[in-house]
Order: structure tokens, then C-alpha cells, then sequence
């Protein structure tokens, strides 16, 4: 299986014998259950379906609720399909947090904080323009000309000016696993993983 769900449940550090701080992210992942295996005779192409977190059976579409049975589970609120890479993982079969060991290199996506609409020194890292004092307080952190006055006579597309910010999907890549908790279903990777406390995150090797 190349990869599961998981919940983000915090950061904290992990000590080397040497004394050195790492610090950490600590991902509640899984267990996972396969809700469908797709095939290439069926579906044109090979992959699996998971689900993870619980769901209530009366906020679930008649349709999901059928699509679970068939996977004899309960509702869940997150799906993911992973590419087939030859596994033999059967319908209604548990993904559990041992399908990584400490060592592993994985990438993480997850929903980044937002921070709603900025300007562009916060959103863009510019420097803002002219003096920060002497009567020209409030000007500096505009983001100054933004096109050409002749030749094109417009603002180019792409051109880095002030929005909203953050609230958008972010995959942190080769983030090593540092502990494997299998009994609590807990997986420690090394640095940090886009969203708040609480949000979904995918984990693939």
C-alpha cells in the first residue's frame, strides 16, 4: 500500500542520545479501511479506495451509505484512492500504520492554515517601497508599479499582488519517519506538515 490518512495531532521534539532536539509532528494515522478496489476490467484502470474517521450514518447520502455496506463499514468522512502497485488488498480489509517502519521517507499533503486576505510583503516576502519615515508612514509596504505605462499596456498575468492567502492544498516532501507507534497508531515524522491541529492529512511513501 503506498500510502494512508491520517489526522494531525501536534508538534513536539525527540531527543537524540546525544542530546539534540529534532523537532517533529506527530500524525494520528489510520486504521484505514478499503472501501473499493478498482480494476482495469471494470474501471479502465487499478486502484484502491480507503476511508478514514468516522461519519454519521444520517448526515451520509443513500448512495455512500450503500457503497459502504458492500465494504461491510461503517460511514467515513474521508476518502482517498491510491494507484494499485500490485497489493492484494481485498474489500473491507484494514490499512494500519505499519505499512511504514522508522527510516522511511514519505511526503505529506494537507490543507495549509489560512490566513485571508494579505498584502504582498506577508504574502509575497516583498519589500515594500521608499522611506519608512519622515512623512511617508503607511505607503511603504505597498507593492509599487505593477505594469508598464506603453508597451503592453496592461498587468501581465501571474503578476504577484495582494489576495488570499494560504487555505490551499500543500505537500511537504521526504520527511523522515522518526517512530512508528503501532499499537496507538501514531506515526512521528521529522520537521513539520502543512494544516492546524485536528486537520486530515495524506501520507504516501
Amino acid at each position: 500500500m503506498p500510502g494512508i490518512i491520517g489526522k494531525k495531532v501536534g508538534m513536539t521534539s525527540v531527543y537524540s542520545a546525544e542530546g539534540k532536539a529534532t523537532p517533529c509532528t506527530v500524525i494520528e494515522a489510520g486504521p484505514c479501511v478499503v472501501t473499493q478496489v478498482k480494476t482495469v476490467d471494470r474501471d479502465g484502470y487499478d486502484a484502491v479506495q480507503i476511508g478514514f474517521g468516522e461519519k454519521k450514518e444520517k448526515n451520509t447520502p443513500k448512495a455512500l451509505i450503500g457503497h459502504f455496506k458492500k465494504a461491510k463499514t461503517s460511514p467515513k468522512s474521508k476518502l482517498v484512492e491510491f494507484i494499485n502497485q500490485g497489493g492484494d488488498l481485498e474489500l473491507g480489509s484494514e490499512v494500519k500504520v505499519d505499512i511504514f517502519s522508522e527510516g522511511d521517507y514519505v511526503d505529506v499533503s494537507g490543507i495549509s492554515k489560512g490566513k485571508g486576505f494579505q498584502g504582498v510583503v506577508k504574502r509575497h516576502k516583498f519589500g515594500g517601497v521608499g522611506e519608512t519615515s519622515h512623512g511617508h508612514g503607511g505607503v511603504n509596504r505597498t507593492s509599487g508599479s505593477i505594469g508598464m505605462a506603453s508597451t503592453p499596456a496592461r498587468v501581465l498575468k501571474g503578476k504577484k499582488m495582494a489576495g488570499q492567502m494560504g487555505n490551499k492544498k500543500v505537500t511537504i516532501q521526504n520527511l523522515e519517519v522518526l517512530k512508528v507507534l503501532a499499537d496507538k497508531n501514531i506515526l512521528v515524522v521529522k520537521g513539520s506538515i502543512p494544516g492546524a491541529k485536528g486537520s486530515t492529512v495524506l501520507i504516501e511513501k
